[in-house]
């Protein structure tokens, strides 16, 4: 499964844009077979990374991978023609540096449905340090939102 879509990427350019992509035949029209194709690099280059400290493919595609695929493949597909705008290659450049963290564990890679073990929010700060408690104090003093 495809960690982005075409769907993904018309929201990123316009379809007039896409169809400039990839429309080498001059019909007017996307030619979803080059987006496939261009997605499919994105996610094995993508892979080539994160295979470093996950399994991949990923079942459960986290949004900065899906991100990362959009990007990617939008740099590929103007790749096929002369020239790529300087956005797009900062993009790129900046998706890379992102994917060369997580494989060398500089940065996490949350992954979906997995449990991380912590299912409670954890805070420094313990029952006593709360300024308002449930119920009336053991001395009769003020602090309860029992009145209230």
């Amino acid at each position: 499964m495809p960690y982005s879509l075409k769907a993904d990427i018309l929201k990123e350019i316009s379809e007039a844009e896409l169809i400039g992509l990839t429309d080498d035949e001059g019909s007017g029209t996307v030619d979803e077979a080059r987006v496939t194709a261009e997605i499919a690099k994105a996610d094995a280059l993508i892979d080539s990374y994160c295979g470093q400290v996950a399994t991949v493919p990923f079942t459960v595609t986290p949004a900065v991978i899906k991100q990362h695929s959009i990007t990617i493949a939008i740099y590929f597909l103007f790749s096929r023609r002369s020239s790529v705008p300087e956005v797009r290659k900062q993009n790129y450049n900046d998706a890379i540096a992102h994917l060369k963290d997580i494989a060398a564990g500089k940065a996490s890679l949350p992954i979906p449905g997995e449990d991380s073990g912590d299912d409670e929010i954890q805070t420094g700060r313990s029952d006593d340090d709360r300024i308002f408690k449930m119920g009336k104090t053991s001395d009769g003093s003020s602090g309860s939102l029992d009145n209230y």
